[in-house]
């Protein structure tokens, strides 16, 4: 049963190292991620699954000790899904053996998520993790949700994923008009924890603008379904043109 879940965006630059000089600006977001976890470990689940967007190659389950990096955005930066794997016993929340780590790097998505998990130093529960899809319809998101939550009696999702790229003309997607008011949709939803509204989202309208969080949002919406959660907007900005937004659901 589900009993919690953090809604994150998975932009590199949460990564300061990624951001560089730029690291500054995206401080408060960076702060609302943390409180967002917190109310994740205040949860006291005993398992957490952590969901992103993912290409092709990056799609399906990732097992705790998963590893990713950040060099494909400049930088030598490595994270590892939940710190180590199961039983490892290496120091510095890294693993010991590259035999513990397995052979597929985390996604980007994940790899934010990962990164995130080891800043406030997650320890309230075991960790796995798992790429959807962009094209996955509403009706597979929900059910893959609805498996998600049955997993454990108490299971507590990370869900990974930007609102629309098309808020301004210097945006990835340039600007679109529709933009402002889908993520304005969301972010209701997201605050109101409505899980009919994450089901209805359009996902023709969501690929067209950019919103990589759609599959994952709507999988919240079928893990949460029957669980009486409520929600709480905890940041709600467009710094780059792209919507983050962070919620909690308890």
């Amino acid at each position: 049963m589900l009993v919690a879940a953090a809604v994150c965006p998975c932009p590199p630059l949460l990564v300061p190292a990624v951001a560089a000089a730029a690291a500054p600006e995206l401080d408060a977001l960076r702060a609302a991620c943390t409180d967002a976890l917190g109310v994740l470990a205040a949860a006291r689940p005993d398992l957490l699954i952590v969901v992103g967007p993912a290409e092709r190659d990056g799609r399906g389950p990732y097992p705790q000790g998963a590893a990713g990096s950040f060099r494909g955005f400049g930088v030598d930066v490595e994270v590892v899904l939940g710190g180590t794997a199961p039983g490892a016993t290496g120091a510095g929340g890294t693993c010991t053996g590259a035999e513990e780590r397995t052979e597929r790097p985390l996604p980007p998505s994940l790899s934010v998520a990962a990164w995130l998990l080891d800043r406030v130093r997650w320890s309230a529960a075991p960790v796995s993790g798992l790429g959807v899809g962009e094209p996955l319809a509403a009706e597979r998101c929900v059910q893959a949700g609805e498996e998600i939550a049955a997993r454990s009696d108490r299971v507590a999702l990370l869900v990974m994923g930007d609102a629309s790229a098309c808020r301004s003309v210097k945006a990835p997607g340039y600007l679109d008009k529709r933009a402002a008011g889908f993520d304005e949709d969301v972010a209701r939803a997201l605050a109101a924890a409505d899980v009919a509204a994450l089901k209805a989202l359009d996902a023709e309208l969501a690929s067209a603008l950019k919103a990589a969080g759609r599959a994952p949002w709507q999988l919240l919406a079928g893990a949460a379904e029957g669980a009486d959660l409520r929600g709480e907007l905890l940041y709600d900005a467009a710094p780059y043109g792209v919507g983050y937004l962070v919620a909690t659901w308890s």
